[in-house]
């Protein structure tokens, strides 16, 4: 213990600084969930009260105000609308905008079962034009008065020996508001003294051996500081261990990627039935994209490639075409680079940013070769080039494949196949059936998101970055 005993000084200025904070958080939070009811409160108290079948009285009246309450806080949790200092003021009116859209929409085909007829949709138009302008002004002052108040931690970053560079995100303007880096130390440099750490109130982990991190770990705890580490694989995997008590020895379970029965039989139903509604109701869709597609050159209207899914196992994956016929020609596989890539055709650009080029894996989510929820196929060539970067590549195929995933929503489309793993490995730790909807409905939020359909650079035939091996 004396080599983490507590120092006489600990930084009681950041943490009440902090502890400030939170609680301020909280009261923006809260005016934001009064700000978006309030539209709704007056849409129905003036409109849909007086058209309900039956009439609700005083707490029939404020059942309806609650149950907006506690959708809007649902979906404003899903689409991080109360993480004030993690989002950009867009990013917050964006996230605003798409709750409030599904709040209202809920609650309009609610009132439409009372009502027993649907009734004026003009009123729920006129509720989204008000909270749209509250949630824009929000957004702003909110913001602004939290950056006015935040400051910014004293940050230190201990690296690895084998570590050559540290990630350019430490420097982005986003981090740089958040972090005040003041230092980056190599791991060999403090281990036999870590009072090097003592002047800092954050501590940043990359790369460090589990022995010295857990020493790490331990001072900044018991010397009140807040640490971060970024994960290997074996600590994603452990997240998600079994706590087992045997023989009154604690024990941590680990093993292959192997969810209850009754999540993976529940996980497949709603697989097969949402994926067959999603092809019935967007055939007309379907209809449209493929008459442009074939007008525009009179190509091939889908696309197919071979794609990894579960244990490796090769599948036809389908798209709609959204490149010239021939891109890859040469026999070479190219990852996109986005808006710069010529063989993206015009109106390839649009189903892209859009995500509709990927509507047709709706049949092979129905053939069982992918799910909705799961890590994004990758192509045999491109995983081959991958795998001799990171060793741990295989074991995002443990689970099927998906349309959507954990990196598509926490990452970007040029997000470095590392990070990518890491969090597709986030997701299989810890499967559940609410995660696949928080990621479903977040992926709503990616779509028009000029940064989630970034391409890498241009010629690059992976998006693996140019540095050391990874073998963590």
């Amino acid at each position: 213990m004396n080599g983490y005993k507590k120092k006489q000084n600990p930084h009681y200025e950041y943490e009440k600084t902090e502890l400030e904070n939170n609680i301020l958080l909280r009261v923006a939070n809260i005016i934001n969930i009064v700000l978006m009811t309030l539209p709704f409160l007056v849409a129905w108290f003036v409109y849909y009260d007086a058209r309900n079948y039956l009439p609700f009285y005083f707490w029939g009246n404020w059942a309806m105000i609650i149950l907006f309450v506690i959708i809007y806080c649902l979906c404003a949790r899903a689409y991080d609308v109360f993480q004030i200092y993690n989002l950009r003021i867009q990013e917050l009116v964006y996230s605003q905008l798409i709750a409030c859209i599904i709040t209202d929409f809920i609650m309009y085909f609610i009132i439409c079962i009372l009502g027993r007829s649907f009734l004026n949709f003009v009123p729920i138009l006129i509720l989204l034009a008000a909270q749209g302008a509250l949630a824009t002004a929000w957004a702003y002052f909110s913001h602004r008065w939290y950056f006015s108040r935040y400051k910014q931690p004293k940050t230190i970053i201990v690296h690895g020996p084998t570590t050559r560079e540290i990630d350019k995100r430490f420097k982005t303007a986003d981090m740089a508001v958040r972090f005040d880096v003041r230092d980056i130390v190599n791991v060999g440099d403090i281990r036999a003294d870590f009072s090097t750490l003592d002047e800092y109130e954050v501590v940043f982990l990359k790369g460090v051996e589990s022995e010295f991190r857990d020493k790490i770990l331990k001072y900044c705890v018991y010397n009140d500081k807040v640490a971060y580490v970024i994960p290997f694989a074996g600590d994603l995997m452990i997240s998600g261990a079994q706590r087992v008590n045997l023989y009154n020895l604690p024990l941590l379970r680990v093993n292959r990627y192997s969810p209850a029965p009754e999540y993976l039989f529940v996980k497949r139903l709603l697989d097969i039935i949402f994926s067959f509604i999603g092809l019935v109701v967007l055939s007309p869709l379907f209809l449209v994209v493929a008459i442009i597609i074939k007008a525009s050159d009179g190509g091939d209207v889908i696309y197919k490639q071979v794609r990894l899914t579960k244990n490796g196992k090769s599948f036809w994956m389908y798209k709609f075409r959204s490149m010239v016929m021939d891109a890859e020609k040469d026999g070479v596989a190219r990852l996109s680079t986005g808006d710069n890539d010529p063989r993206v055709t015009k109106f390839g650009h649009f189903i892209r940013k859009t995500r509709i080029d990927e509507l047709p894996q709706l049949m092979n989510i129905i053939k069982g070769e992918m799910s909705f929820v799961g890590p994004r196929p990758e192509r045999p060539e491109i995983a081959e080039e991958y795998r001799k970067e990171l060793v741990d590549f295989d074991l995002r195929l443990q689970v099927r494949a998906g349309l959507t995933g954990y990196a598509q929503v926490h990452g970007k489309y040029n997000t470095t196949p590392k990070d990518k793993l890491m969090l597709d490995l986030m997701y299989i730790s810890k499967p559940s059936l609410a995660e696949d909807a928080r990621i479903v409905f977040s992926t709503i939020k990616t779509i028009f998101l000029k940064e989630s359909t970034e391409g890498i650079e241009q010629g690059r035939t992976t998006s693996m970055p140019q540095r050391d091996k990874t073998t963590d």
